[in-house]
């Protein structure tokens, strides 16, 4: 019997360096994310993350390193080129447009249409599938947005992103403004996305949120990679200490991370 392969990572970052005129905001980062993994990615707010995501996602160029998507190498020029490849970021701000309903959101600027008319009918039952799908609450695909709680509203961008069928979500600061409510609402959601084989990255400073969902933690420090941890085998005290102590001692490197067995995949 053949051995079985490895699983290839969805996401590989390698040596990604930034640099804002004279601050160097990212120093040779690596970072590697497998299918229907939940990453978190945390440090201090100096730390680089939200820039890391942003040159994922096209939003910035990065000055050295390589990126590669299933395998395969790539260069995003803007956030269109990360999305044309199943890469979807959700930022806090949710970016809605409130005096519009939700089904209005979700197909935002790619409204399908019958001749030159919109296809409302489409539209709202395509909008609803991926709510359905989500398994998330929102009363009605007619709703306006601006009448939603925050938490529906997050449901909303979430549906917004699906509806483009993408393989990695990144997810910044998700649960900072929610309820206790809505942000147990959330959490099942990026759950029932991980059983449908969705990678996930959660930046956040919630190392609790991390802990209930996520597969992995990984540290920045002042722009540099400091290690990872499986969810499973630490606790928020350590994660802490080596996010204030920048220490790589005892934290996975990351060639490490990326040749150990993963998790099952869904």
């Amino acid at each position: 019997m053949a051995d079985a392969q490895p699983l290839q990572p969805i996401v590989e970052m390698r040596s990604i360096e930034k640099a804002f005129g004279a601050v160097q905001a990212l120093r040779k980062v690596d970072l590697v994310l497998y299918p229907g993994e939940i990453l978190g990615l945390v440090g201090d707010n100096s730390a680089g993350k939200s820039t890391l995501m942003k040159i994922l996602t096209g939003a910035y160029q990065r000055d050295s390193g390589e990126i590669l998507v299933a395998g395969q190498p790539v260069y995003f020029k803007g956030p269109h080129e990360s999305r044309d490849a199943g890469i979807e970021m959700i930022y806090q701000d949710f970016a809605l447009c409130g005096n519009m309903d939700v089904g209005q959101n979700i197909f935002l600027g790619r409204w399908p249409l019958r001749g030159p008319f919109v296809n409302r009918r489409k539209m709202y039952a395509e909008a609803d599938s991926v709510l359905k799908r989500l398994k998330v609450d929102v009363n009605s695909v007619y709703q306006k947005v601006e009448s939603l709680s925050g938490g529906r509203q997050q449901s909303v961008a979430i549906a917004r992103a699906i509806s483009f069928e993408p393989r990695v979500v990144i997810l910044d600061e998700p649960t900072a403004n929610l309820s206790v409510m809505a942000t147990e609402r959330l959490l099942e959601t990026m759950l029932e996305l991980k059983k449908q084989g969705v990678a996930q990255i959660i930046i956040s400073h919630r190392l609790v949120d991390i802990f209930a969902v996520g597969d992995r933690v990984m540290v920045l420090k002042r722009g540099e990679y400091v290690g990872d941890r499986y969810v499973k085998n630490t606790d928020e005290h350590e994660v802490l200490e080596i996010i204030v102590s920048g220490t790589r001692e005892n934290a996975l490197t990351a060639d490490e991370a990326r040749h150990i067995d993963r998790p099952s995949t869904p």
